[in-house]
């Protein structure tokens, strides 16, 4: 049975979620607790800084791109020996894909999460209780149990806030966190800066733990939640058909983007996995039978990544003994014939797929995908459908050969044929999530 759980929400992006759910997480850590989380969406991001902060993994959960099945069994996973899970939700408490599907509520509401609204107050005074009551009541299956303001400007603020709550709603405040300018996280252009990046993320994370723990009331949030009403026992968690018997993963901060349901997926399938660091010049396990590389922002690193001898050759050596190759975004840009970066310098890649990218003149690709199979691969038959995103900013300017997919939006229109692929060799710009 899964562990007690809320789900926290806002309004809108930028409004604190991710930093009162970090200082949540961590704060429950250093009482002792053992803290499950989840991310809602397609973030990698959100979740490795969720990792940090509970010395446990985090599972993205994707209403929109994943299967029912996969749903549950991943939020059991996520619970499972847990005193408490924690999930945190995306953009806004409402918003999801195009199509309307997809919202942190839609999660909510199917598996009877309790919400924890966090309102940005720093540019309201008694509005603010008729911001939470319309949250409060626009989804009858949407149970917003306990609100958090955030930013609060000064102690008059938030009595001011304090009483219109109490006076016109009948949900908890869990508490008042003041304004603080230095605490944040810096972004680049795909979102937050990873957190293997942050140079001092333990010392940030442990003062954010300090902020909640004096100013929220933790104790009545662990009252407020509640498991999950619904669970499957022994779940069957595979996202993802497995690349081979022994898949060699590209894992450090060049090619960090990977979704942990997919890898945790293969293990419990008998695969195994062999992590190495292109950045540190490893190369893929000689042995191995497919290679995976996620990914991540290789474009910060293109010019250690192609003096890389070790890693390149290693990828041509495992192309020629005819293991698997494949490669989701900047993962797909490495297995080209080359990567220009912004300031327009060249970077020669691996070779392996006839296919030139370039940040130069970026144009931003973003959204839900949904996704087939243009022939039969290692990840299916042709006609093979999955649920997918992309994100990012470069863009092909040269690409010769076979495409890989062919994809849509959320809703149906159509994108074209996507990707590359050259015998066992093959990517594209998506990253896929579940099956179809």
């Amino acid at each position: 049975m899964s562990a007690p759980c809320a789900v926290v929400a806002a309004p809108a992006s930028g409004s604190g979620k991710t930093l009162v759910t970090l200082g949540i997480l961590r704060a429950l850590r250093r009482r002792g607790l053992k803290v499950g989380s989840f991310k809602v969406g397609p973030d990698y991001i959100d979740a490795a800084f969720h990792a940090a902060a509970t010395g446990e993994g985090c599972y993205n959960l994707d209403g929109w791109a994943m299967r029912f099945d996969t749903l549950a069994g991943l939020i059991e996973d996520a619970g499972r020996g847990c005193d408490f899970l924690l999930g945190e939700g995306v953009m806004g408490l409402f918003d999801g894909a195009l199509d309307g599907s997809g919202a942190t509520a839609d999660l909510a509401a199917l598996f009877g999460l309790p919400v924890v609204l966090v309102v940005d107050a720093a540019r309201m005074g008694a509005s603010v209780a008729a911001l939470i009551d319309g949250f409060r009541r626009h989804r009858e299956d949407v149970e917003v149990t306990a609100v958090v303001l955030n930013r609060v400007g000064s102690p008059v603020h938030a009595d001011l806030l304090l009483r219109a709550c109490f006076e016109h709603l009948s949900t908890p405040v869990l508490g008042c966190l003041a304004r603080e300018d230095g605490l944040g996280l810096p972004s680049r252009h795909l979102g937050l800066v990873q957190a293997l990046e942050h140079p001092e993320l333990e010392r940030f994370l442990d003062h954010a733990a300090a902020r909640i723990e004096a100013q929220l009331d933790l104790d009545r949030l662990l009252r407020l939640a509640a498991p999950p009403s619904i669970s499957l026992l022994g779940p069957d968690v595979r996202p993802m058909p497995p690349l081979g018997r022994k898949i060699a993963v590209a894992q450090d901060v060049a090619f960090g983007f990977v979704y942990r349901a997919v890898l945790e997926g293969w293990r419990r399938h008998g695969i195994e996995l062999a992590p190495f660091s292109p950045l540190a010049d490893e190369a893929p396990a000689g042995d191995a039978d497919a290679v995976y590389l996620p990914g991540g922002y290789p474009e910060l690193h293109a010019g250690l990544l192609a003096g890389n001898a070790r890693f390149l050759g290693g990828l041509r050596a495992a192309a020629a003994r005819g293991a698997w190759i494949y490669g989701e975004c900047g993962g797909y840009m490495v297995l080209g014939e080359a990567l220009v970066d912004g300031s327009s310098a060249v970077h020669a890649m691996a070779g392996l797929l006839p296919v030139v990218t370039s940040f130069a003149e970026p144009r931003r690709h973003l959204g839900y995908r949904r996704i087939e199979l243009l022939a039969e691969h290692v990840l299916g038959e042709a006609g093979a459908g999955f649920r997918g995103h992309e994100f990012h900013h470069a863009r092909e300017v040269e690409r010769r050969g076979e495409h890989l997919f062919s994809a849509a939006t959320a809703r149906g229109e159509p994108l074209g044929p996507q990707g590359c692929r050259v015998g066992r060799c093959a990517g594209s710009f998506l990253h896929l999530i579940d099956r179809a």
